[in-house]
């Protein structure tokens, strides 16, 4: 089978990889970033020089792109995928966006004959290396179906939310809830410390409480308490994901006064620079705050 996958970044570049290891799949590869691409053709994937020639040669095409301007470009446009495809294709879009904009590229492929799949991911860079993402679709019931050997060759758990579009707003949901869950966990934490307790023995008594989450315990034992920021979840994206769900809820006058005090959080981390580290970087702020250390 030939699938194009199109965005080589800390996500896609270890899925790119997990397609390469498979005896069924000839991967069609292109990015912006020229290094990455050689890095890709090195193991075995065949570079294209655009969207579109990608989409000539490919009969399921994945994108994992930072956002929905670059998703909608890589779309349309002279050398865009719409103007390479062909009808019986299937383009699964795996990056982040608004259900609005997924519906409306979906209506533009479809017609052309080309199914359109939205399938946002959860488990970072290590279940994207692991090839054990939780994966939610959105789209037609036969087109999921048919993608399946390859939704499963990335992901673990694989479920279909159902029509176009519902699989990012699952996404906008998780993500709000995990900005939401890291804040706390970072002013939780920089309590703690302040009040003379020691920040791995709140670790080992919370993560067996009711106070629990994935946010306390992955991003504290494998970022906090390791002092080590590099890779995982970019606190730019994670910013990018609360503002979808902030337009979201916008247009469907659901209030989010909790989201949008996360959001803020986020927003302090950004203007001291610490956008592309992982979201448990937002301990820095309230470190420096409050005086205190939490990170050893």
């Amino acid at each position: 089978m030939n699938v194009g996958f199109i965005g080589i970044g800390a996500m896609g570049k270890p899925m790119a990889q997990n397609l390469l290891k498979s005896a069924k799949v000839q991967l069609y590869v292109y990015d912006i970033n020229a290094a990455a691409v050689a890095e890709l053709a090195a193991q075995g994937a065949t570079p294209c020089r655009s969207p579109r020639e990608l989409a000539a040669v490919s009969a399921v095409i994945i994108m994992m792109l930072p956002n929905a301007a670059i998703v909608e470009s890589t779309m349309t446009g002279e050398q865009g995928l719409l103007a390479g495809g062909k009808a019986g294709q299937t383009i699964i879009d795996m990056s982040s966006v608004a259900a609005t904009s997924t519906q409306k590229m979906a209506a533009l492929a479809q017609a052309k004959g080309i199914d359109y799949i939205d399938a946002p991911v959860s488990g970072g860079v290590a279940g994207a290396t692991a090839g054990t993402l939780t994966i939610m679709v959105g789209g037609e019931a036969a087109a999921v179906e048919a993608v399946q050997p390859v939704l499963q060759m990335l992901g673990k758990k694989i479920y279909h939310v159902g029509g176009s579009g519902t699989g990012d707003s699952l996404k906008v949901v998780n993500n709000l809830l995990l900005g939401i869950n890291m804040a706390a966990v970072a002013e939780a934490l920089v309590l703690g410390v302040k009040s003379g307790l020691d920040p791995q023995v709140m670790l080992e008594i919370i993560k067996e409480s009711s106070g629990r989450s994935y946010a306390l315990e992955a991003k504290t034992a494998n970022f906090i308490l390791k002092n080590s920021f590099g890779g995982g979840f970019a606190i730019d994206l994670e910013y990018k994901d609360l503002e979808l769900a902030m337009e979201t809820a916008k247009s469907l006058d659901v209030p989010l006064p909790v989201g949008a005090t996360a959001q803020q959080v986020f927003a302090m981390a950004k203007a001291k620079g610490l956008g592309r580290e992982d979201i448990s970087a937002v301990i820095k702020v309230w470190e420096e705050l409050t005086r205190v250390q939490v990170r050893k």
